[in-house]
């Protein structure tokens, strides 16, 4: 008989077409799984999804062009300056100016919860958050109303430490427990994602140095408030280590560029601004150096 005509033939093509029709389905579904990652982006097969929580020394009130009237969010901020430096990247920025850590959780006018932006497609999550907390605004008042009683003491300092307790330093350290439930809540809605916590830059005088009457702060309460701000940092430096989270120093890139600088040399301004920024925040300049820092910590070491 022909081989042809034989009649094992047509039940070999028929197990030979089932083969085939398997395997063209199983690439189809390899296709189908992989078509929305590819859809999503490049190089690594989806886009970068980032999201940047915090107050306004992240949102750049006043900094031009002014994005959400209701957060003082401006579009030259350091999560939209680093947003734009690096390849797909997809960027939510939902920081608001006068957020405290409660805000990851409640809203603060038209912006909802800061936390619901973060989800577990979320790649990378920016924090920096603390200052309000401790009430940065208040301090500053305070320090500013008090220097008329002993311009060459520290009235401010006396002032915060009449209890025999300095308070500033308790609200630093009552703001850790804070911020560390922030983290946890982080990495609960975004298991994968890289964290990073930014600090705050230096405001004042790194040798303790005073600039009166251009900053109104009698003169040893400078060295008092810059202390403050590193107790700060140093506490988001340890929370972040203690929370699988990274920390972003941004007082060394800014160190000699405060607020008592000349305005062509400094990046934080001080109460009355002479460039567009909110008073005792970063300026344009000083939002381009934390973007830096924060894209040289995201370039220099991998994911943990």
């Amino acid at each position: 008989m022909n081989r042809d005509t034989h009649p094992v033939a047509p039940a070999r093509n028929r197990r030979r077409a089932r083969a085939a029709a398997a395997a063209v389905g199983g690439c189809a579904l390899v296709v189908s799984l992989a078509a929305p990652a590819a859809a999503h982006g490049s190089g690594g097969g989806r886009d970068t999804d980032y999201v940047a929580l915090g107050d306004s020394y992240t949102s750049g009130p006043l900094i031009p062009r002014q994005v959400d009237a209701n957060c003082a969010r401006s579009d030259h901020n350091y999560p939209a300056l680093l947003a734009a430096t690096r390849r797909a990247v997809v960027l939510r920025d939902v920081s608001c100016a006068g957020a405290t850590t409660e805000q990851m959780w409640t809203a603060q006018g038209t912006n909802g919860p800061q936390l619901d932006a973060v989800d577990r497609d979320t790649d990378l999550v920016t924090l920096q958050i603390g200052g309000n907390d401790i009430g940065f605004g208040s301090i500053i008042a305070t320090c500013a109303q008090l220097s008329s009683q002993d311009l060459a003491g520290n009235p401010c300092q006396r002032s915060y430490a009449s209890s025999g307790v300095d308070r500033l330093t308790l609200a630093v350290l009552e703001t850790a427990p804070k911020v560390t439930r922030v983290l946890r809540a982080v990495h609960a809605r975004a298991p994968h994602a890289r964290v990073l916590v930014v600090g705050y830059p230096d405001l004042l005088p790194d040798d303790g140095s005073g600039c009166y009457p251009s900053v109104p702060f009698a003169a040893k309460d400078f060295p008092y408030l810059r202390d403050t701000t590193k107790r700060l940092n140093l506490m988001l430096r340890l929370v972040a280590a203690l929370n699988r989270a990274e920390y972003v120093d941004t007082y060394g890139p800014t160190r000699g560029h405060d607020m008592c600088k000349p305005p062509a040399d400094r990046w934080i301004e001080p109460l009355r601004p002479a460039s567009p920024a909110a008073p005792a925040h970063p300026n344009a300049k000083g939002e381009e150096a934390m973007a830096g820092a924060v894209q040289q910590k995201l370039g220099r070491e991998g994911r943990h």
